[in-house]
């Protein structure tokens, strides 16, 4: 099979028009007007250049499989949308190869975020944008159109490395991505609870339980992309005793390996600590079994309070001394 990525043409309408047509009609209660709903289908071309965008086919064979447009929506900010490919050629690479190519022109183009609103219904779509670095955002949006569209928003950040604090909607999209983080971690030797090989269901079933409590209050979850690309995570968890309320604990502090010396474990390390002291919380405690993460805290202003030998095992079921430290936070102008 050839995939070819090329310009959109505004005599593609009746081939975007059927594939956009035949994905609407595969999810319950979408009805298809295209003339009413989406008339700029058929020039799509002239349509987007006309926004200062532009669009793409994705041709099989030289068949039109699948299309993509964006445009510029304000200052640095993208949006990409008219992301469908026909359902026989999902799976098969088309739909990453749109996604790259509209990416590239944005950030080309002045893009350092670009953002998408997703029909609530459109599950598959949503896990898609999910695997490739997109969370969701912002409040739903609700469409006056036939179908009674309900929408999501999801965006994600395109150049260099940039630290964001998740709220519980973004939190509750992340577990697909985080859990390769985590799956890829452990199989490097990270030491973070888990034994390789990790499965990606468990993987994905700790990120949703962090995602719902961070919901309830429970959790600071706190990721960091690197040129659009979710690569690293760390984890405040407030669930303290009640004697403790003024102290949270950091867990799961993760770079994917090809990331890592670019800054973002300190960076990730310094929006925990502003989040937890926003909390209201005064004093960080953790434990680690690396030597490399040990010298990271250390220069952040963390103190050793001891070490337990053979507190946890390694892969191979070797024991693993780990080193407790702690750092009281100063409070905010401090």
């Amino acid at each position: 099979m050839s995939v070819a990525i090329r310009p959109a043409r505004d005599d593609d309408a009746d081939a975007f028009v059927a594939i956009v047509s035949a994905s609407w009609a595969e999810y319950p209660g979408c009805v298809t007007d295209i003339l009413g709903e989406a008339p700029e289908l058929h020039a799509l071309a002239t349509a987007m250049a006309h926004q200062g965008g532009h669009a793409w086919a994705a041709c099989v064979d030289g068949a039109v499989a699948g299309l993509v447009a964006c445009w510029p929506r304000e200052a640095g900010i993208w949006e990409l949308g008219k992301m469908y490919v026909a359902a026989r050629h999902r799976g098969t690479g088309v739909a990453p190869a749109l996604l790259q190519t509209a990416e590239t022109f944005a950030k080309t183009h002045g893009a350092a975020e670009l953002t998408l609103w997703s029909d609530t219904r459109f599950s598959r779509a949503h896990a898609f944008y999910e695997r490739h670095g997109f969370l969701r955002t912002g409040p739903i949006r609700a469409l006056d159109d036939r179908s009674h569209t309900i929408e999501f928003g999801f965006s994600k950040p395109l150049v260099g490395v940039e630290v964001r604090v998740l709220d519980a909607a973004a939190a509750a999209s992340a577990p697909r991505a985080l859990a390769d983080i985590l799956v890829t971690c452990v199989a490097g030797s990270a030491s973070v609870s888990f034994l390789p090989p990790l499965a990606p269901d468990v993987a994905r079933g700790f990120w949703r339980r962090a995602a719902t409590q961070v919901a309830t209050g429970r959790r600071i979850l706190v990721v960091a992309w690197a040129d659009g690309v979710l690569s690293g995570v760390v984890t405040v968890d407030c669930d303290t005793p009640q004697n403790q309320p003024h102290r949270a604990d950091i867990q799961k502090m993760l770079v994917l390996p090809g990331a890592r010396r670019r800054g973002i474990a300190r960076a990730l390390m310094q929006a925990a600590e502003q989040a937890a002291r926003d909390a209201g919380r005064r004093l960080l405690t953790l434990d680690t079994a690396s030597d490399a993460a040990e010298a990271l805290y250390r220069s952040l202003g963390y103190t050793v309070a001891g070490r337990i030998p053979g507190y946890a095992l390694d892969g191979d079921g070797r024991p693993l001394d780990t080193a407790l430290y702690y750092k009281a936070l100063g409070s905010v102008g401090d």
